[in-house]
This record gives structure tokens, sequence and C-alpha cells, in this order.
């Protein structure tokens, strides 16, 4: 489902059971009744990376939702969206303002084209 894309960031000391793609894609996070935005750095169907500019008063551990609307490049059709049920299993930073979240993914379903 997934195609490869170029990442910036080093393949060294891989130790990951399943690839992860590099992709730049808009992610929307549900903590309570907030909606979070930010964006994936890489992918693959078990899990996920993504930066978001965290409020000081929110804090994400344990399960959570969010959305990624998929490019037409990755899906080779239109932009879609992927709903995700998951699990935090680090959150690094802040750096530059943005937190990175690193998290499992649980379960998932393609919920709509996206606009």
């Amino acid at each position: 489902m997934f195609h490869e894309i170029q990442s910036d960031y080093p393949a060294s000391n891989e130790r990951r059971e399943r690839h992860r793609f590099g992709l730049n894609a808009p992610v929307t996070v549900i903590a309570g009744s907030s909606e979070l935005t930010g964006f994936t750095r890489d992918l693959s169907n078990r899990g996920v990376y993504f930066f978001l500019d965290l409020p000081e008063n929110v804090t994400l551990d344990g399960d959570l939702e969010f959305l990624v609307e998929l490019p037409p490049e990755i899906t080779l059709s239109t932009c879609c969206l992927i709903r995700c049920q998951g699990r935090v299993v680090r959150t690094d930073g802040p750096t530059r303002e943005m937190t990175g979240i690193a998290a499992e993914i649980v379960q998932y379903s393609i919920q709509r084209e996206a606009a």
C-alpha cells in the first residue's frame, strides 16, 4: 500500500522488524476534546512517528486516536483519510517547538477520500 519516499533521516542502527517509509503527511491527533495538528516523519502499517506543536498543558501517553491524510503519490489514486487507534511508545523533544511522538498503530480504517 505504501511506496517509499526518500527520508532525510539516516537508517543507521535500524532494529525495526517492519520497514517504515519516509512520509510527510498531515496528521490530526484527538486528545480529549482537542484536535492537535502536525505532520508525519515516517509510517508503516504498524507504527508512525509524527511531530506536533504540543501545548504545555497537554500530555500524550497511552492510547490515542489520530487521522493521517495520505496524498495521491502514496495511494496512487486520490487523497484518503486513515483513522488510527494507537498507543504512544515514545515522546521526544520538544525541539524547535515541536514534540516528536512514536506510536504503535493498533487498528486502522480508511475513512473517506480527503478533501
